[in-house]
């Protein structure tokens, strides 16, 4: 008997409808638990049909509650967010779906191992970034020293700053960006978004207040459409979220066309999440 067919994260397409399937009705064994993850995360193997892939499964019953996100939960969150990133065409978030699992209902995304080496985040010194970097801020170094700190100037992480500010996402830390040794980009860890009030908290600051790219405005000109009720992606976020959080994403949607500008920071509450990495 031949041995499953592995399905390794570069060989995926964020839109692969076998890898869905396989997340979505394979079976899932746990084989160890992500303990630096605030809330429950275990490292699973699924197989299906002689196929098999390793993924991250976090049930529902193991999230905490959180008095600033009362309602949903972080599982539903985690799949809307990849369903947002499935409109825009870009496939910035693996593969994710909910699905019942040996700790019960939670979400099951594919598991992305980044390539060693890859460099988007950077202290340096000095005032201004270097070509080819944006400044986020400056950070202390420790002994009184300070650093600025400055992410790579790359068009898929500006994708992801504005697929961030779509979906209101209050933790894009530098731990949480995982390029790809076949030149892709994925985010993750979405269960912290889509909350009704501004909470944009990230590290992708560097083209706060520039022009949105003619790419970006075309792809929010489709997302607002399918977010009108009865939309596409309305109806595909309806079990995962609110009501109101579904208009809400729509109104930060028509704020951007309306700017056409990245989301500056407000002042109003930390815009960098702690810790940064």
């Amino acid at each position: 008997m031949s041995a499953p067919e592995r399905i390794p994260p570069r060989s995926v397409t964020a839109v692969d409808p076998a890898v869905r399937e396989l997340l979505a009705e394979g079976e899932l064994t746990v084989r160890g638990r992500i303990r630096e993850a605030s809330n429950a995360a275990l490292y699973c193997t699924v197989t299906h049909d002689g196929r098999e892939a390793t993924c991250v499964y976090k049930p529902v019953a193991g999230e905490r509650p959180l008095w600033d996100f009362p309602d949903g939960t972080l599982a539903g969150r985690e799949v809307a967010a990849y369903e947002v990133s499935e409109a825009t065409g870009w496939g910035l978030v693996p593969p994710t779906v909910l699905r019942d699992g040996p700790y019960g209902e939670g979400m099951c995304q594919l598991w992305i191992d980044p390539a060693p080496g890859a460099e988007l985040l950077a202290l340096v010194d000095g005032e201004e970034p270097e070509p080819g970097w944006k400044a986020i801020g400056f950070a202390e170094t420790g002994e009184g020293r300070t650093a600025l700190l400055v992410h790579a100037d790359d068009e898929r992480l500006r994708r992801l700053a504005v697929l961030d500010a779509v979906i209101n996402n209050a933790d894009r830390k530098g731990g949480h960006l995982l390029p790809t040794a076949d030149g892709r980009l994925f985010g993750i860890d979405h269960g912290v978004t889509f909350n009704v009030e501004n909470k944009l908290r990230t590290l992708l600051w560097g083209w706060a207040g520039e022009p949105l790219t003619q790419e970006a405005l075309d792809v929010l000109g489709g997302l607002g459409k399918a977010l009108t009720d009865g939309g596409a992606l309305a109806t595909r976020l309806a079990p995962l979220i609110t009501r109101a959080e579904i208009a809400a994403t729509r109104a930060r949607v028509d704020a951007l066309l309306t700017t056409a500008r990245h989301p500056e920071p407000t002042g109003d509450w930390p815009a960098i999440p702690w810790p940064p990495v």
